[in-house]
């Protein structure tokens, strides 16, 4: 843009005009020089920023660069790649859009729209790699690799509440946000496989909702009451009620036969708690809390679990902590989404003691 000097002499206006001068300019455009980090940053240093490889980075770009492109490159417009760039530092981090900013030389409001354009993409990935069992087929070999953990029969599933810690959403409704250890969160209900991908995810409840109330009111418990996979059956804690088809551990064992089932139930479905851990190490924005509007909150846990779920896919490690990374506070913040809930025994019906007496008294 031209100087001001050589618009208009200043010197030769009056107060009332200068004012007026001053306040109709706009400041000048800022064009950024943005840095390649796949040319920057080798394989280690890639890996521990954006918590993707470079391969499956590209891979994921493969499938939503389409969706991400502008119909014209004026304005010094953000490349599909830098969108996905910044998005995935967005979910490494703890969602500083000022910081993701200088990090990508982008200003502050630019990242906060192409972060919520780009989870939203990914989030509408999850038909794709986010599924329960899919014929009996895919059934009858979920249940072989569960059974392989600790020899529990029929088990397509585990299924776990964790919390997603957020700011307080304000309004009159903000306090049914707070969950039991007293902070605002999301309790979000994952069931996952032996494969340690997940399954189903439901991303809606606050944190005082109940594990038992997100999955009575789920989709999810609605096909098991309908008999869609089988003889197929789900491990859940003890905040969950009994059922023919969500199995519990007994709170109270009397029998080496119930000692043998609760052995084999804590150890297979110890693996969701497993992929919790993995998938908020992956993406710490989902241990440390999300600062973020509501809105965008949602589609990012769903767009992390598809994340999660392409990274296992792909076959890749879990990604090493950034220098700056406490370990100590990340898994202290991973164990604070836990809140455990004490249950209720419930023997009417129970169809523990058929599996007690047909796989466990041996």
């Amino acid at each position: 843009m031209e100087n001001v000097q050589d618009v208009v002499d200043v010197n030769r206006v009056d107060g009332v005009d200068y004012v007026d001068l001053i306040d109709n300019m706009r400041a000048p455009r800022q064009m950024y020089v943005r840095e390649n980090y796949f040319e920057s940053l080798d394989e280690q240093k890639f890996f521990e920023r954006f918590r993707l490889t470079k391969n499956t980075t590209l891979y994921l770009l493969n499938k939503i660069e389409e969706q991400l492109e502008y119909e014209h490159n004026r304005n010094n417009s953000i490349a599909p790649i830098d969108q996905l760039l910044l998005t995935l530092r967005t979910f490494a981090t703890g969602g500083h859009l000022l910081s993701i900013a200088d990090f990508i030389q982008a200003d502050k409001s630019t990242i906060s729209r192409l972060v919520t354009k780009v989870t939203h993409v990914i989030a509408s990935l999850a038909n794709e790699f986010i599924y329960m069992p899919r014929n009996q087929l895919e059934v009858k070999d979920c249940q072989n690799k569960f059974y392989d953990v600790c020899r529990f029969p029929r088990v397509i599933g585990a299924i776990d509440g964790t919390h997603i810690r957020i700011q307080s959403p304000g309004g009159v409704d903000a306090e049914v946000f707070r969950n039991r250890k007293g902070y605002f969160s999301i309790n979000v209900q994952i069931c996952i496989n032996a494969d340690f991908l997940i399954q189903d995810i439901v991303a809606r409840w606050p944190g005082s909702a109940h594990d038992a109330t997100i999955f009575n009111n789920s989709r999810l418990k609605f096909r098991f009451q309908e008999g869609e996979f089988g003889n197929g059956i789900l491990l859940g804690d003890s905040g969950y009620m009994n059922t023919h088809y969500l199995m519990t551990p007994f709170l109270n064992t009397t029998t080496r036969g119930q000692e043998n089932y609760n052995r084999a139930h804590v150890r297979t479905r110890a693996k969701v708690e497993n992929v919790i851990g993995i998938w908020k190490r992956r993406f710490p924005i989902l241990a440390y809390g999300c600062r973020l509007k509501l809105e965008s909150i949602l589609p990012i846990i769903v767009a992390t679990a598809v994340l999660h779920n392409v990274a296992r896919l792909q076959g890749e490690p879990e990604p090493p902590n950034e220098n700056n990374v406490n370990e100590h506070e990340l898994q202290q913040a991973i164990v604070n989404g836990d809140i455990p809930i004490g249950g209720q025994e419930n023997n009417q019906h129970d169809d523990r003691l058929h599996f007690v007496q047909n796989y466990f008294n041996n």
